[in-house]
């Protein structure tokens, strides 16, 4: 079954039409300005004219303000918000606030990390567990990632999705060690950080409708 697949941190219109023309689920839009996939809200709204109904666009942030949200949901249009760095008590208010889909990010290094995805029940729709970075480093987008032998048996809260270290290569292992669905990749599908190569979109995608 094939599996559906997110394509993160997306900054260029050729990158968005490959996402979007080789069967993404949906695309990210990354809104933190030390990140190099970080977007103006100008770019944003020119990025999420290009993709149809049928493709959902998430909003990526990290501990956001309100008027950040507010401002990048109206830009881009979002029809999902993913956010790292978040209390579950503050993921409840921006999904009430804003009511959009939130996904929560999990960081995942022990086995113990999961047990934080049962706090997000209410306050979430989706989780997306993703490797665990170092302290300082951006919490996503490194390439790292964790031990997926980790996810078997966890009993998941919520619907998921696995980010972190996933690539052409090695997302067929990936699914077939957690049970995984849905998939997230941004530095997987880079020839550098913060930039995407169609080519490499394209053949994470097929990967995926593959599997």
């Amino acid at each position: 079954m094939p599996v559906r697949a997110k394509i993160c941190g997306l900054s260029t219109p050729e990158t968005i039409d490959a996402a979007v023309r080789h069967g993404a689920a949906a695309v990210g839009l990354m809104f933190y300005p030390p990140s190099p996939r970080h977007l103006a809200f100008d770019q944003a709204r020119g990025l999420g004219e290009r993709v149809p109904a049928r493709v959902a666009k998430v909003g990526v942030f990290v501990d956001p303000e309100d008027a950040l949200l507010d401002a990048a949901i109206a830009a881009a249009a979002l029809d999902a918000v993913q956010l790292h760095k978040v209390a579950p008590a503050r993921a409840a208010a921006i999904k009430a606030r804003t009511g959009l889909e939130i996904w929560a990010t999990v960081a995942v290094r022990t086995r113990a990390d999961l047990g934080e995805a049962t706090c997000f029940v209410g306050a979430a729709d989706r989780l997306l567990y993703d490797a665990k970075t170092p302290e300082g480093a951006l919490p996503g987008g490194m390439g790292v990632r964790f031990d997926w032998r980790l996810m078997q048996g966890h009993a998941h809260p919520l619907p998921w999705a696995l980010s972190g270290g996933l690539t052409a290569d090695t997302l067929a292992e990936a699914v077939a060690t957690t049970g995984a669905a849905y998939v997230d990749v941004s530095s997987g599908v880079e020839t550098a950080p913060g930039v995407k190569d169609v080519d490499k979109i394209a053949a994470f995608l097929k990967a995926a409708q593959l599997i």
